[in-house]
C-alpha cells in the first residue's frame, strides 16, 4: 500500500510493548484463534495491527493501518489520519464514523469505529536541519485506546474474490493476505494539541478517556469524545533515529537520548 499524505499529521508511528495477557486483560479483549501479539516498539503504516472493532468488541482483530474508503479505485493511497473535526462530512470517513446502518452493504457491515491500542507514539521535530524523533507517553507508560476508524474495500473485479466472506472470517476477519483481493484498513483520528504535544506537533492523536472507551464503539454522537486528552500525566522525550526505519523494531528504540 502506498500511504497517501491527505491527512498529513499525527499519529505517524506509535508503540504498544505490552505482553498478549496483559493487553488483553487491560481492553477485555481476546485474540482470535490463531492470532497473537508480541511487544511492538515502531509500528508503522502499512502493516497489520491490532484493533478492537465495534462489531466485535470482544475480540482483538489485526487490520492494515491506512484506511482505504470502499469507493476507492484501488486498495493504494491509504489514510494513516483523519481530522476528527471533519470525520462526520468528508466522504473518505463519514460512512465509517456513522458506523450502524449507515455503514452497511448488501446487508453486512463494511465500516465503522474501532479501538486502536497504544502505550505511546513517536513526533518528529525539526532542530538545525534534522528531525529529532520524540516519544510521547503517559508518565507509568500504561496503555491506553486512541479513536480509530475502519473500512472494508473490495476490488471491483469479481474474479479474484467469492463474496464477502473470501478472507478470514468474512467481514471481521483479518486484512487479507491476497494482495488483489479484500482489504480492511483502520486509520486513527487527529485532534488540537495538549500543552505537552504543542511544542512538538499541531496535532495530535484523540486518546480517549479510560472508563469511556467503549463508548467511542457504541455512541449515537460520539463527536464529544474526540477532545485534547490533558497532558498533567504526560512526557515528551528524544529517542533515537534508529526509529525512523519503519523495520526496525526493538526495545531500545524507546529509551531516551
Amino acid at each position: 500500500m502506498t500511504i497517501a499524505s491527505l491527512e498529513r499529521g499525527m499519529c505517524g508511528r506509535y508503540t504498544l510493548f505490552l505482553e498478549q495477557a496483559d493487553l488483553e486483560e487491560h481492553f477485555g479483549a481476546t485474540f482470535a484463534s490463531g492470532e497473537s501479539f508480541s511487544p511492538r516498539y515502531n509500528m508503522a503504516p502499512g502493516q497489520e495491527l491490532p484493533v478492537i472493532r465495534d462489531t466485535g468488541p470482544e475480540t482483538f482483530t489485526h487490520l492494515e493501518w491506512g484506511l482505504v474508503p470502499g469507493w476507492a479505485d484501488d486498495d493504494t493511497n491509504g489514510l494513516i489520519n483523519a481530522r476528527a473535526e471533519t470525520v462526520a462530512s468528508k466522504p473518505s470517513f463519514k460512512r465509517a464514523f456513522a458506523a450502524g446502518e449507515a455503514a452497511m452493504e448488501g446487508g453486512k457491515r463494511v465500516a465503522g469505529r474501532c479501538l486502536v491500542p497504544a502505550n505511546g507514539f513517536y513526533e518528529w521535530v525539526e532542530r538545525d536541519g534534522t528531525k529529532q524523533p520524540y516519544r510521547v507517553a503517559f508518565e507509568d507508560d500504561r496503555p491506553f485506546a486512541m479513536a480509530g476508524l475502519w473500512e472494508r474495500w473490495e476490488p471491483e473485479d469479481e474474479t479474484t474474490q467469492s463474496g464477502l466472506d473470501v478472507f478470514g472470517g468474512g467481514v471481521d476477519g483479518s486484512a487479507a493476505e491476497d494482495p488483489n483481493g479484500p482489504l480492511v484498513s483502520f486509520t486513527i483520528l487527529t485532534t488540537e494539541p495538549n500543552d505537552v504535544i504543542e511544542d512538538l506537533h499541531h496535532r495530535m492523536a484523540v486518546i480517549l478517556e479510560p472508563g469511556r472507551e467503549r463508548e467511542w464503539l457504541t455512541a449515537d454522537d460520539p463527536g464529544p469524545l474526540c477532545r485534547p486528552y490533558p497532558g498533567d500525566e504526560m512526557r515528551a522525550y528524544p529517542v533515537s533515529t534508529a526509529v525512523n526505519n519503519p523495520a526496525a523494531d526493538e526495545p531500545s528504540l524507546v529509551e531516551p537520548v
